[in-house]
């Protein structure tokens, strides 16, 4: 006879039901002198966990959507600056476009969009400027996270000037 255990057994075997659910974090990059900041914070996160980044390049609403798709040059030239920063850690990223809306609506509403985007890939974390474009700094982020139970929003400080 078997005697009985207070806790449970734990063996280091995966749970089918997370075993392919990966999530990445989210770093929000809108082609400002702060991405770098941003996208190295994000690494970080990323590595610590071993998952991959998504990185998230904002463009302006008057660029044309349908020539825009995470390879196209626009996203491309986002993207270069950051990854000298991000690529060292080798998680891996994720490509992905937000447009922002156009017009002059709430400064909630760019948010709302962003973070649900950043549900959508699953990422549990993102990670943005505190200062960035109407409704995408990390303040209109995290008050958008708490209305709509979003991700965790973490706000990245402005890069420190270095004279030369």
């Amino acid at each position: 006879m078997t005697g009985l255990r207070s806790h449970p057994v734990r063996d280091s075997a995966p749970r089918p039901g997370r075993a392919g659910l990966v999530q990445p974090v989210a770093a929000v990059l809108t082609d400002r002198i702060d991405d770098v900041a941003v996208a190295a914070a994000a690494a970080r996160m990323a590595l610590a966990r071993r998952v991959p980044l998504l990185l998230i390049a904002v463009m302006p609403p008057h660029v044309r959507r349908s020539s825009l798709g995470p390879a196209s040059a626009s996203v491309q030239a986002v993207l270069v600056r950051v990854m000298p920063k991000a690529g060292l850690h080798a998680t891996g990223y994720i490509p992905e476009v937000f447009h922002l809306p156009p017009g002059n609506g709430s400064r909630l509403a760019a948010a709302k969009e962003l973070l649900a985007l950043a549900t959508r890939h699953r990422a549990p974390d993102v990670v943005a400027a505190r200062r960035a474009p109407h409704g995408l700094d990390a303040h209109a982020l995290i008050e958008a996270a708490a209305l709509r139970g979003g991700p965790y929003v973490h706000g990245i400080a402005p890069a420190a000037w270095v004279p030369l």
